[in-house]
Formats: C-alpha cells, sequence, structure tokens
C-alpha cells in the first residue's frame, strides 16, 4: 500500500500566490493525499484576518492536516505580544503548539516548535531546539509500533540545505539532527528557506533524511512555487517537488530515499 503525504510551507496568508493556493486545493480533489503536513509560517505577519484566511483555507483541502507553527506565526509587529503571548493567535485557530504526536497505519509523527517569539539574538526569525524538545519527539516516534515510518514535522532547518537561498541558523540544529538520526527517525521535514531539498543527515545509519519544501507565497527565493509530494511505500519513499507553472503544479524534482529494512 502506499501512502502519499502533501507536504506544504510557508504559505504566507496575507501575501499568497492566490492562483497557487487555488491550485492546491485542485491538486488535492485529484490526488486525494492521506494527509497533510504544514510546516509552519501560514501567515505572513500574525494578524487575525491571516490565520481566519488560513483556516478556512486549510479546512477546505481534501485531506486531514498536521500543522506546525513557524516564525511568521507570531505577531510580526509587537514586540509586546511576541514576549509575552506569542502563540495566542495561532492557538486560537490551529491549537497547542507543544509537541504533539499523530499515528496511522503505517505512519508516526512527531510535532517540535522550532520557532520563537523572541531570543537573545538579532534576528529572532531563525530556528531553536531544545535537547527536551529532541527527547520528547523520540519518545512519541519509540511508541510507534516497528517499521512504521516515523516524521518529525518542525519549521526550521536543522542542518543547512546545501547552497539554499538562506539558513535557519538553528540553535541546537546540529546536535538535534544527530539525536534524531541515533532515534531511528526516517524523515524531518522542514520549510523556512523557501526551496525544496533533500539531504541525509549526519550520524546513524546515514538513513535519516532532512526534506524540505517550496513556497505558496509571492516571496520567492531562486526555485519555484510549491510543495512536496512524498510517496511511501514498504522499501522506499519518493519526495517529489511540485512546481506552479502558473496554471498547474508539475513534477520538478524527485528524490528517491531507500527506507530501513524492518526488523525481523
Amino acid at each position: 500500500m502506499t501512502l502519499r503525504l502533501a507536504h506544504l510551507s510557508d504559505i504566507h496568508f496575507g501575501g499568497e500566490n492566490r492562483a497557487a493556493v487555488s491550485g492546491v486545493a485542485t491538486w488535492f480533489a485529484q490526488h486525494r493525499p492521506d494527509l497533510a503536513v504544514i510546516t509552519g509560517d501560514v501567515t505572513r505577519e500574525g494578524a487575525e484576518p491571516e490565520f481566519k484566511a488560513a483556516r478556512t483555507w486549510i479546512n477546505s483541502l481534501a485531506a486531514e492536516s498536521v500543522i506546525v507553527p513557524g516564525n511568521h506565526d507570531t505577531p510580526y509587529f509587537s514586540l509586546t505580544r511576541r514576549l509575552f503571548a506569542p502563540w495566542k493567535r495561532y492557538e486560537r485557530h490551529f491549537g497547542q503548539v507543544q509537541r504533539t504526536s499523530f499515528q496511522r497505519a503505517g505512519l508516526a509523527i512527531a510535532t517540535v516548535n522550532t520557532a520563537r517569539g523572541v531570543q537573545l539574538r538579532a534576528n529572532w526569525s531563525k530556528g531553536a531546539i531544545s535537547p527536551g524538545q529532541v527527547a520528547a519527539a523520540a519518545r512519541a516516534l519509540a511508541e510507534a509500533p516497528p517499521g512504521v515510518l516515523k516524521i518529525v514535522a518542525c519549521h526550521h532547518p536543522l542542518i543547512e540545505m546545501i547552497g539554499g537561498p538562506m539558513s535557519g541558523l538553528v540553535h541546537g540544529g546540529h546536535d538535534a539532527a544527530v539525536a534524531l538520526s541515533d532515534a531511528g527517525v526516517d524523515l524531518v521535514l522542514t520549510g523556512h528557506v523557501h526551496a525544496p531539498f533533500a539531504l541525509p543527515y549526519p550520524g546513524g545509519d546515514g538513513r535519516t533524511w532532512a526534506v524540505g519544501a517550496s513556497t505558496l507565497s509571492i516571496r520567492e527565493r531562486g526555485a519555484p512555487i510549491g510543495f512536496n509530494c512524498i510517496e511511501i511505500e514498504d522499501d522506499i519513499v519518493r519526495v517529489t517537488a511540485l512546481a506552479w507553472t502558473g496554471s498547474h503544479f508539475e513534477p520538478w524534482r524527485t528524490w528517491s530515499i531507500d527506507r530501513r529494512p524492518v526488523p525481523a
């Protein structure tokens, strides 16, 4: 049996590419993915109308969804709100930001919030992940049945995309990548850089892969607007970066990832 996931990120409602966002709904209706994983920055400025529009659109998609926040999902222009209530609006529309887990036949997902309202560095938009967050995600996935695909979903890439248009500079990112590899996580799905990629993590057996999605906003960074279709089979995972042509989505780049053997 093939599982099909749609991996979307950085939609930036308030600055979304309206034609592409409409095209996503059409693609969902045609291809019927089993699940949508949305890895943050659903809004542009964390404004209430943006959250309402995002929630309405996500509800219209022909699939269940798992969502994590991004740095743009905090009140962008209010330092006070970012300090004292960074996730109030997000949680009103999408639920609690703390780690959650999702399981279905053949699949287990743990979500991690790598975004922060403020940080002790000038660029608060960069990511951070704590050892406690990593340990909690690893524990949640360790409870999954043997042989299921184990996924962590967060906004910021824990290691940098080679040749990427921007960086995540995640505090604790490298150590987290090694720990998740050692824990046998299969995929870490992220966004933030507005460009699709797939590359193996350091550590472990070399079969933990970072997978990044492009953007559905007007903020292009040298890669086509689009999202990922991830098809999961018994022995392989295929990641196809779909690009918006102006009228429909078509394959732009594909990666084939060998899965870990199922324990005897």
